[in-house]
């Protein structure tokens, strides 16, 4: 069973229609109990980390996602569901965030002529090769909406980078049973459609 996180965010139901576009069923659950069963996680949404990481809290969630991911069972998070792992983000104030990857996340900066949120289809270059990227080639473009960007401490968990603004930033991270993808894979036509049934796929196993 795949469940996906309800955490009084958006934009769910798209990743449970994309979902079905491959042939998956899932879940969309603010279960504590339902989520510890799943078998794999999906952590998606938009907002602010403020947002997500109260919302975490109030469901009593925060801790189950810590403990999922301890198990060793497959988890994606796509967009804030991929800033929320590391350890503090820049936005709202200042957010203490999951803090399983080490690291935090930025701000693009207000540079002349570079919108901000970064908005559209953009190339996303690998780093390294993963199971949920099998079939998907080199340079293969996907759907952003952001205005905060994950920067891990470690180069090691990087997955894939995309340049925008003048700014290279981390758009994959990998470690062990955790991908995550700063673009809305849901969103992101075949390529994203690849990357989710890769995904549902995955044993959970990465070096």
């Amino acid at each position: 069973m795949i469940a996906i996180l309800d955490y009084n965010a958006g934009n769910l139901t798209s990743v449970q229609w994309a979902l079905r576009e491959v042939g998956v069923d899932s879940v969309i659950t603010a279960d504590p109990a339902v989520v510890s069963k799943a078998d794999r996680l999906i952590f998606p949404g938009v907002g602010a980390a403020g947002a997500a990481m109260r919302g975490l809290a109030e469901r009593k969630l925060d801790g189950v996602v810590k403990q999922f991911i301890a198990s060793g069972k497959p988890y994606l998070g796509i967009c804030i569901g991929c800033q929320v792992l590391l350890e503090k983000s820049d936005e709202d104030g200042g957010i203490s965030c999951l803090g399983l990857f080490p690291g935090k996340v930025l701000r693009f900066q207000n540079t002349p002529g570079v919108k901000v949120p970064h908005m559209g289809w953009n190339q996303v270059r690998f780093a390294r090769q993963h199971p949920v990227l099998e079939g998907i080639p080199e340079g293969a473009e996907f759907y952003f909406v952001h205005s905060y960007y994950p920067e891990p401490a470690e180069y090691k968990v990087v997955l894939a980078k995309t340049e925008y603004g003048g700014t290279d930033f981390s758009s994959m991270l990998a470690r062990d049973n955790v991908v995550a993808c700063q673009f809305h894979a849901e969103k992101s036509g075949p390529h994203g459609l690849r990357l989710l049934k890769n995904f549902c796929a995955w044993n959970g196993k990465f070096t």
